[in-house]
């Protein structure tokens, strides 16, 4: 969509207005891109008052091109103010009162706010359009990127602005000037806020860098539980280092008014702890001390830290968080060691099954140690909770069990420690979908936790599950306040928006955590995911071309795999997959089964179908003996219902998909219940049950939730038209129609 508009027209004269739609619909009239778009009926024009909008169908270049020819015009008329906003989004054709072909929907509206956005001579465009542009080396010295600007109604869009040597306006618009002046202002910050960044290890042996993060984690645990203050989460402030010379805006894009830096030196069994208390704004040093102890007297340094630091901020206290300030964990000099081990594990940024085994092997020595240490029990049933929730061993059931008891210890050792009741909280989201009883144990865990950013995350990880996806987002939006940068939960927001199949605000999200972690594969895959999902093959082949992709990525190597697939053209990605496949890695369990029935696809889609076979005998073999220990795995369920609808078991197959249902109902579960109907869905289609698929089809096109492939994508109706397993119902019109349908929303 190119929004066109007269820049002061409303205080010119009648006759006037009249002379500059005149010129306007001329000069528009007179570019290539209107003309040949007008000649292939792929062109609706609908006027605005005061400008115009034209819908194009072709590609995104079209509309720029357009208006790049209507700025080279302008030139002529120095007096004529035009600006101009591009978008590319979903419209609905209608017919408006005079019987004449409009358009309305999301598109449209947001081509007319980031046209909004500009002053004359601006030519803007949406970060979707951008991204779009940015894939072409010849447009890429022309985007510059404004960041966001605020519109109607709070709504905020993402905006770059495009401008050559000749063309465009290359000042920032005023908006965007008022709005980084709004931003200046100091009162949006409170003065009671404060980030910890992490320690520095002075040690001489680089091993002891864990101690340093423990440390830094065990000061800041104890302020993010002083009500009165606000305490940015570690995830966030893990990004930076101690002694930034660029404190202001580290402090600036925390959203806090003080820092604490540190350095940890420990040697033996001596430890020296720096700490310095900053304010940001000035960079002048509020307190600073220096504390040489035992590693038997540890704690008390942490207490003192975090009360000295309440005391200058001049944050209240209650009696109860007076005593949390002052608590000593354990007594046990060794088992606070593991246990500090085992948190710099938990806290990795990537959480991979490495990380869960070696994070509960420390934990489990902690509690040897010390069976009275509950922080470590909390901590330790979480990790083990979350090994569950992700299947990352063939033994999940152990995790489970091993969970439930952590939690249970940790709370009937210690009843108000907060980490305890989210940890039984967690027990019951992730390994008894018991929904409920974990939001009265989050809600209990926030009283006691109150700057804990995991817990309205938590929270929103549950509301996404029950369907409510409102309040879901608005738990993400209070996590990501306390924890600004925190890839995971911008990864999840943008998860929930895939769901929801708002993909703009999805690739918004995504684009966050690729500027905090730009060689972040996965992340580049789900935005490829996206552009599958929308029909941009293009798009998605050029974010894919760069990545070198290995096993351990599992879904990101399917994201390419389903490229080739999507474009019929999988004899390139054959040899990768089979390179991966030559050494398994056993970490990554039936994820080798599920790459290996990937193969199987793609051999079938290159016409091998005797390889084919032979790829899905070998993934069903690898697949079954998981079942034994996870016979309620609906992902994994789904993965052999595919498998035997490759190999012809029809039976087999349904009866699969069937338990995949069973074990994961969409009424239970809105986010991922949807993934089993897909596999209906799929498997309906190729053995003879098109009444069946189609049932599920349009089902799975009416609900928001995950796909059942890579990225877990929902289907839309672009993948209906390029996926060549629904080839079978190409011919029905019950199938034709959801194909053509708009995207849903």
């Amino acid at each position: 969509m190119l929004f066109i508009d007269i820049v002061g027209y409303s205080k010119l004269l009648i006759n006037a207005q009249q002379r500059l739609l005149d010129m306007l619909n001329q000069i528009v009239r007179g570019t290539e891109q209107f003309c040949s778009a007008e000649a292939a009926g792929r062109l609706i024009k609908i006027p605005t008052g005061d400008g115009m909008a034209l819908v194009f169908y072709k590609s995104p270049e079209e509309p720029i091109e357009c208006a790049l020819e209507i700025s080279r015009a302008l030139k002529e008329h120095p007096e004529f103010k035009l600006r101009m906003g591009v978008h590319s989004g979903a419209v609905s054709g209608v017919v408006d009162v005079n019987e004449r072909a409009n358009v309305a929907g999301a598109g449209i509206n947001i081509a007319q706010r980031v046209m909004d956005c500009g002053d004359a001579g601006h030519i803007l465009l949406s970060k979707h359009v951008a991204e779009d542009l940015e894939q072409f080396e010849h447009w890429q010295p022309h985007l510059h990127d404004l960041g966001e600007c605020e519109v109607k109604h709070g709504v905020r869009v993402s905006v770059v602005n495009l401008y050559t040597e000749e063309l465009g306006n290359p000042e920032v618009p005023e908006k965007f000037r008022q709005a980084k002046e709004t931003q200046a202002a100091p009162s949006a910050i409170p003065e009671k806020s404060i980030a910890v960044l992490p320690f520095e290890n002075l040690s001489s042996d680089k091993e002891n860098a864990y101690f340093a993060d423990g440390i830094q984690d065990e000061i800041l645990t104890r302020l993010a539980k002083i009500a009165d203050l606000k305490v940015i989460s570690r995830t966030s402030t893990q990004h930076y280092k101690s002694a930034s010379e660029n404190l202001p805006e580290i402090a600036r894009q925390l959203g806090v008014a003080h820092i604490l830096e540190g350095r940890v030196q420990k040697s033996g069994d001596a430890v020296r702890v720096n700490v310095q208390l900053i304010k940001a704004a000035t960079d002048a040093h509020l307190w600073a001390d220096t504390f040489d102890r035992k590693l038997t007297d540890i704690f008390s340094v942490e207490s003192e830290v975090a009360k000295a630091i309440a005391d200058q901020l001049r944050a209240k206290l209650s009696g109860q968080e007076e005593q949390v300030i002052a608590s000593k964990p354990t007594e046990n000099v060794e088992a606070y060691d593991a246990y500090l081990r085992g948190l710099a594990y938990s806290l990795k940024l990537l959480f991979t099954p490495a990380h869960h085994l070696a994070a509960q092997k420390y934990l489990k020595e902690a509690v040897r140690l010390d069976p009275k240490f509950a922080l470590a029990w909390a901590l330790l049933s979480y990790v083990d909770s979350a090994g569950y929730l992700n299947k990352i061993t063939q033994s999940t059931f152990a995790f489970r069990e091993e969970a439930r008891q952590a939690a249970e210890t940790a709370l009937t050792l210690q009843p108000n420690l907060g980490e305890a009741v989210w940890a039984k909280g967690f027990y019951h989201y992730a390994c008894l979908k018991d929904y409920d009883t974990a939001v009265r144990y989050y809600q209990q865990a926030r009283q006691l936790l109150p700057n804990s950013s995991q817990i309205p995350e938590l929270l929103a990880y549950v509301a996404r599950r029950q369907g409510q996806w409102d309040r879901s987002e608005s738990y993400f939006n209070e996590a990501e306040r306390l924890d600004p940068r925190n890839v995971n939960i911008l990864s999840q927001q943008s998860a929930s928006y895939i769901c929801l199949r708002r993909f703009p605000e999805a690739l918004r999200k995504a684009n966050q955590v690729l500027n905090l972690m730009p060689d972040d594969v996965n992340v580049v895959a789900g935005k490829a995911a996206v552009a599958q999902a929308e029909g941009d093959l293009p798009r998605a082949s050029a974010l894919l071309a760069p990545l070198r992709l290995g096993p351990d990525l599992g879904w990101a190597v399917e994201t390419q795999v389903y490229q080739a697939i999507l474009e019929r053209c999988p004899a390139p990605i054959i040899p990768r997959l089979k390179e991966i496949l030559a050494k398994p890695d056993s970490a990554l369990g039936y994820i080798n089964g599920e790459l290996r029935f990937w193969l199987g696809w793609a051999e079938e889609v290159a016409a091998d179908h005797a390889a084919a076979q032979e790829s899905w005998r070998q993934a069903r073999s690898e697949l079954e003996p998981f079942l034994k220990d996870q016979p309620g795995n609906y992902v994994l369920l789904g993965d052999l219902a595919l498998t035997n609808m490759g190999l012809g078991e029809k039976a087999a197959a349904l009866t699969l998909a069937e338990r995949a249902m069973a074990a994961n109902p969409v009424e239970k579960d809105a986010m991922s219940g949807s993934r089993p109907i897909e596999i209906l869905a799929r498997v309906a289609a190729n053995v003879g049950e098109p009444d069946r698929a189609i049932a599920a089809l349009q089902k799975l096109l009416s609900i928001p939730g995950q796909g059942a492939l890579c990225a877990a994508m929902p289907l839309t109706p672009a993948l209906l038209r390029l996926d060549p397993m629904f080839d079978p119902l190409r011919n029905d019109p019950r199938f034709q129609k959801l194909a053509a349908s708009e995207a849903p929303k």
